[in-house]
């Protein structure tokens, strides 16, 4: 995809925008028609069966090579993201934190955190992140991969902030923790959505991500089917049976 694309801009009131979005892997169309809006200091809840879209949709928005986006507009504060490489998308301010979390071995806490602030646009600094992260601030001289996997997701989630975040994207922050450490999340979540920090979340836990979400999309097959407030899905038991089994 390339800037000739390019067609109108979003309104002036739209912080970030899909507009009609396509993607594949290889052959496979995953990504099918998606639009939607996000405020600025909101968050969102990408909801969805597996299979159905959502990290690919984060992928897309993150501008990483896979999925690719055939067709359709990515627009952040009014600048065109579609024609960006994922380096330029972190640079403007799209910052993807992956399910796998991707600390780097043989590194420490610190040097992980450093290494993100290597390239352009800084965020917080260490002292930030360690006053939100007094846990990394423990274990700064640790390695990161021989933290415990609640500790690696908060030294996932502060490498994002160490960068400038203009939109944060989740990806299943709470896979595969312990209840008492997914508490520990979502309080850290909650307080960057107080720090107004716009947020996209993908969570499988989707009453979590709804109690945390001012509004909530579903996708099926790679299409979106609903749109509307998170309270509404939270009180709309037949619909979230119907395309969440929950």
């Amino acid at each position: 995809m390339n800037a000739a694309q390019i067609t109108t801009r979003p309104a002036p009131d739209s912080f970030f925008a899909l507009r009609d979005v396509h993607a594949y892997y290889g052959e496979s169309y995953i990504v099918q028609g998606i639009t939607l809006e996000v405020k600025k200091g909101e968050v969102l809840a990408l909801l969805g069966r597996n299979g159905a879209g959502k990290t690919s949709t984060l992928r897309a928005i993150a501008r990483t090579d896979d999925p690719a986006v055939t067709h359709g507009e990515i627009w952040l504060e009014g600048q065109a993201v579609h024609p960006m490489k994922s380096w330029q998308a972190s640079q403007a301010g799209i910052q993807l934190v992956p399910e796998d979390r991707r600390i780097i071995a043989g590194m420490t806490v610190e040097e992980n955190l450093i290494l993100a602030q290597v390239a352009p646009n800084k965020g917080w600094e260490l002292e930030q992140i360690y006053d939100h992260f007094p846990r990394l601030a423990e274990r700064r001289q640790q390695e990161g991969v021989t933290l415990s996997g609640g500790e690696q997701q908060m030294l996932a989630v502060a490498r994002a902030l160490a960068r400038e975040v203009k939109l944060l994207l989740l990806d299943e922050p709470y896979e595969g923790l312990a209840p008492v450490i997914v508490r520990e999340i979502e309080h850290i979540v909650h307080g960057i959505k107080e720090l107004g920090i716009t947020t996209i979340i993908v969570e499988q836990n989707a009453v979590a991500a709804l109690r945390l979400a001012d509004r909530a999309v579903i996708l099926d097959s790679g299409e979106l089917v609903f749109t509307g407030s998170a309270q509404e899905l939270l009180e709309d038991e037949s619909l979230r049976y119907r395309y969440l089994a929950i």
